[in-house]
Formats: C-alpha cells, sequence, structure tokens
C-alpha cells in the first residue's frame, strides 16, 4: 500500500490484537493487487444489539472499491469475511484490468415453427434455418399452452439422443 494503513472504530475500543488481525489481513490483500493505494478499516458495534459492522475502503488506480456486508455477532468473523470480499473485489478489479473478463456468450435466437399443444412438444426454426426440438417443460416464462407459432424465443441447446433440443425456451 502507498499510504499507511488506517483503522478506526465507533461505539468500542479496539484490542491490539484486534488491530493486529486488521492489519494481517490488510497487508494480504497486496497479494491479489499490488498497487493499493490506500486502505481504510471502519470497526462499528452497533448500540444495544451486539453486532458489528465491517467497513473496507480500498483505493486502487481510478476507482475506489467498497465492502461493507451485513452485521455480525462476532467481530473476528466480520472482519473475516469482509476481508474476503475486499480479496474478492481486488481479484475482479486486476482481472477486469488485464482484460480477462468473461463475455457470456448471447443467447440464440428462433422462432416457434410447429407445436403439438396436446402432445407437450414443439420445434423452433433459427435463424440459420435449423430446426430444435423443445419440450414444454423447457418453457421458462410462459404456460405452454400460451405459445403460438410465430412467436420470437431465446433458447440454449443441447445434443438430444434424436438431434439437437432447447435446454430451456423464453419468449422475448
Amino acid at each position: 500500500m502507498i499510504l499507511p494503513l488506517q483503522i478506526t472504530s465507533r461505539n468500542l475500543e479496539l484490542t491490539e490484537a484486534i488491530k493486529t488481525n486488521i492489519r494481517e489481513h490488510a497487508e494480504s490483500l497486496d497479494k491479489y493487487y499490488s498497487r493499493i493505494m490506500s486502505c481504510r478499516v471502519a470497526v462499528e458495534a452497533l448500540p444495544n444489539r451486539s453486532l458489528y459492522n465491517v467497513c473496507i475502503d480500498m483505493t486502487v488506480p481510478g476507482v475506489e472499491l467498497v465492502v461493507k456486508l451485513d452485521p455480525n455477532s462476532d467481530l473476528y468473523i466480520a472482519i473475516r469475511d469482509a476481508f474476503h470480499d475486499a480479496r474478492r473485489k481486488l481479484e475482479d478489479f486486476a482481472r477486469r484490468q488485464r482484460g480477462e473478463v468473461k463475455r457470456h456468450e448471447e443467447p440464440l435466437r428462433a422462432r416457434i415453427s410447429t407445436l403439438f399443444q396436446d402432445k407437450g412438444y414443439g420445434f423452433l426454426t433459427t435463424v440459420d434455418g435449423r430446426e430444435i426440438y423443445f419440450h414444454e417443460n423447457s418453457v421458462q416464462n410462459h404456460k405452454f399452452k400460451q405459445l403460438e407459432i410465430g412467436m420470437e424465443v431465446r433458447f440454449a441447446e443441447e445434443m438430444g439422443e434424436k438431434g439437437p433440443q432447447a435446454t430451456y425456451v423464453k419468449v422475448i
């Protein structure tokens, strides 16, 4: 860290053991992202509830990462969980900087071309002309009986026993 760690408390006196625990957790963050500019940790005891809040505010190039979780009745667990979340945020930030963010493929699109309402299945025709089987159990946001030929849908497919089939079908 470029600036020294700042530890503050509200409604409680932090023991040296707690401060040491926080320092150790904060030092371990450098393993996940080495260019942390500053780190501020605020520990708060909620009055009359025996709960503790731990808030971590980290500054990294171009952005500020903040961690604030639900209160916990055990201060050491609250600290551990907050730093675990801070580590995850730093790892995600580092991945985005390296351009390693996963890109989710757009779901496939098709139109309902054939329906067998009484038998509980139908077929989709994709943009490239393929036919995909689907069962009424794979329909997500409509009841199968409400489907109509020509409706546009998104779907995911896998290879079934008799050819391609839709694992889910969602009306657009």
